[in-house]
């Protein structure tokens, strides 16, 4: 059967990189348009790694399509969620239906059954990979290259030399797409499980619940240690221009206003266009600060200036200052900084503070004039973009929370009609008139676009798919289940359990060969491009020891193996937890790979993981105990002490430690399936993981475990 897509012919390279913008609605996809984007991205209602954004239905989308096409623009649609196995029906006749009715110019998948499906479609555009595939290894290119992938989304973390060691290594026909602006994840994207672990909120899902923004506490020091500043490269954006490989600069936020989009997708198109004008970087410069982000910086992108983007000290909620509650004010106001504008939006606060609230501007205010911000009975206010009545009824947050609204509440004075003097008050979204006037403009086009194609009285309606995914067949499980528990440094040996450790480059120096050949070795979730010849010679040492057991936790690692590592016995690889495996095709694109087992995703949810033996290509394997990293990431704040208990403002605690140059986030409860071995290995099972971690020093570990998402529907 045909597995992968096959353009009529490769992309050829190019000196002036694309801008591709983000649209989360509908006003955002024309904003692109109007600040002259040339690509724009956007999710469907479903398998969209930004399900919380309005995103768009099939219709909708094929009509903005047109009209991108006929203005020589293109459109990449992402659908770059993990697929569980009940899913892949549904995301295959998704495929098709684009395939046949909307005709973008891209898919962006993190999941390699997404790469079958679009073959089995035919679907005719290019297969991008996205950021959650976590594509941060050289050699790993070639990998993608052999699924089809023509473009590869490179991991937001790297810095500037390895862009370039990553671009210098990029197969014919392939190209790069770098993040040049836009929120960061505290974690390595495709290697944060924290909104999962809490409680089945998948950021692989799209449904991230951002626990990483809140505010956290230890040793009696309170603050945001993982909320990351924005990514702003601005001028330095210039050092991409000599890259041809990096065919597209993109900018992040299927979430953001059509205002943010359209302001800094203008800005990026002046730093590119006219780079070398001194007036057109500070215009751009201005446009950045109007587009109501965060703070931003550079983050790691200069090598010779790394940069940590954590402030755990600041203010890192987005939009721009308008003012602050006055003193002795009888009732709270601002005299806003900025003239306002109807149809702003105000956002009073923080979200983890009682008297948030968000407030939509209604009429024209100068700058310095009084904008009052009590509500009273009778009155309107918005609250998360919806204008509410507030006539006795319970106020609800952004949320959904109920909050109280009455003076010595449960807040007492605290309450969302009372903010203390010095809050501040940020504008997060606002509507010129003159792009107000542009959208108008671009609606109008859409309609008499679609009035051209359709009878009088008649509407479009894509018909639905009849597609059905061929799956792999099935390889029956042989042989005995066996337990592996893996360590970070050597274990006794065990009569029930096979030993395994977490290969690290720098202890090799204090092992022997033959302990060296009796373990199993475990690669870790991240190894970035300036490391990676320092793994080579440590898989080297462990082979030439006569290792033959590897688990790979990216599946593009497996490349490793096959660049300079001629003379040892055949390596068995095991694609590993971190891979994100949850399908029978993603299972079959590992087994193409060269992969021999599996160990599924452990977020999986009970139906899935069960499903999951039903149509696989290779033997599976599942963790079952331990503490599994509700993270792993590459930032640290000074700030923040590893090995020392961290609480969250719901009493989570939570611990980091260092591991190479990445942090893993671990919380202080362990994962146990341990009670379901039997039905795991009835169904299929044949390797059950038991992951060790040393709990630091002073913490003892809960009696509380946890299932993961097994007890949980994972949306």
């Amino acid at each position: 059967m045909q597995t992968t897509a096959s353009p009529s012919s490769p992309p050829s390279l190019t000196a002036t990189p694309e801008i591709l913008a983000p649209a989360g609605d509908r006003q955002a996809f024309l904003a692109a348009l109007a600040a002259g984007a040339d690509a724009v991205y956007c999710g469907l209602k479903h398998f969209s790694a930004r399900m919380e954004a309005e995103n768009f239905s099939l219709n909708e989308l094929a009509e903005l399509t047109n009209l991108a096409h006929a203005k020589g623009r293109k459109v990449l649609v992402a659908m770059n969620t993990l697929v569980k196995p009940g899913d892949l029906a549904a995301a295959g006749r998704l495929v098709d239906q684009l395939q046949r009715h909307v005709r973008p110019d891209g898919l962006i998948v993190q999941d390699l059954g997404l790469l079958a499906l679009a073959g089995q479609c035919g679907f005719s555009g290019e297969l991008h990979l996205s950021t959650l595939a976590c594509m941060s290894t050289v050699s790993g290119l070639q990998a993608a290259a052999r699924l089809g992938v023509r473009q590869v989304v490179l991991p937001r973390e790297l810095h500037l030399d390895e862009i370039k060691l990553m671009a210098e290594a990029c197969p014919p026909g392939m190209h790069l797409e770098v993040f040049v602006h836009g929120a960061l994840c505290y974690a390595v994207s495709g290697r944060c499980y924290w909104s999962s672990y809490m409680g089945g909120k998948s950021g692989l899902r799209g449904r991230c619940v951002q626990p990483c923004r809140r505010r956290y506490t230890q040793e009696n020091r309170r603050g945001g240690f993982f909320s990351c500043q924005d990514l702003s490269l601005d001028v330095l954006v210039k050092t991409l221009l000599d890259i041809p490989q990096v065919r597209t600069w993109k900018i992040e936020g299927r979430k953001k206003s059509a205002h943010y989009v359209f302001y800094t997708t203008t800005a990026y198109r002046l730093l590119r266009d006219e780079a070398v004008s001194v007036r057109s970087r500070k215009e751009a410069a201005a446009l950045l600060e109007m587009a109501l982000g965060r703070p931003g910086s550079h983050a790691g992108f200069l090598p010779q200036r790394r940069y940590i983007p954590l402030a755990p000290d600041s203010h890192l909620g987005s939009g721009l200052l308008a003012g602050h509650v006055p003193k002795d004010a009888k009732s709270p106001f601002i005299r806003p900084r900025i003239p306002l504008l109807p149809g702003d939006l105000l956002r009073l606060g923080s979200e983890d503070q009682p008297w948030h609230r968000v407030i939509r501007v209604t009429r024209p205010l100068p700058k310095g004039g009084r904008f009052d911000l009590a509500t009273g009975p009778g009155k309107k206010r918005a609250i998360g973009g919806f204008d509410q009545e507030n006539k006795g009824a319970k106020v609800r947050d952004r949320g959904g929370r109920p909050r109280s609204d009455k003076p010595g509440g449960k807040y007492g004075m605290d309450t969302p009609g009372h903010p203390p003097a010095g809050t501040p008050v940020w504008l997060i979204d606002r509507r010129e008139p003159e792009l107000h006037r542009l959208l108008h403009q671009l609606e109008q086009e859409v309609a008499d676009m679609a009035a051209s194609k359709t009878r009088p009285g008649t509407e479009a309606s894509i018909p639905a798919s009849t597609f059905t995914p061929a799956l792999p067949e099935t390889r029956r499980p042989e042989g005995r289940p066996w337990l592996m528990r893996v360590a970070r440094r050597p274990q006794r040996r065990a009569k029930d359990a096979t030993r395994a450790m977490w290969l690290d480059p720098k202890f090799l120096e204090h092992m022997t060969s033959a302990t060296c050949r009796d373990l199993c070795w475990w690669l870790p979730p991240v190894i970035w491009p300036e490391e990676e010849e320092v793994w080579h010679q440590a898989l080297g040492k462990v082979r030439s020891a006569g290792a033959e057991v590897f688990v790979c936790n990216a599946p593009w690692q497996m490349a490793l193996f096959n660049e300079g590592q001629e003379g040892f016995r055949p390596a068995r690889l095991w694609a590993g937890p971190f891979c994100n495996t949850a399908n029978a095709l993603a299972l079959d694109r590992l087994a193409d790979l060269g992969f021999t087992g599996a160990v599924v995703s452990p977020e999986l949810d009970e139906q899935a993981i069960l499903d999951l033996p039903e149509h696989s290509p290779l033997p599976l394997g599942i963790v079952t105990a331990g503490f599994w990293p509700l993270c792993v990431s590459r930032w640290r704040a000074e700030e923040l002490r590893v090995d020392t208990p961290l609480t969250s403002p719901k009493q989570e605690i939570a611990w980091a430690r260092e591991y190479g140059s990445n942090l893993w986030v671990f919380p202080d409860w362990a994962l146990d399936l341990r009670q379901h071995l039997p039905r795991l290995e009835s169904v299929g099972y044949r390797l059950f993981v038991e992951l060790e971690e040393k709990l630091p020093s002073g913490l003892g570990q809960r009696p509380r475990t946890s299932p993961f998402n097994w007890n949980l529907r994972l949306l």
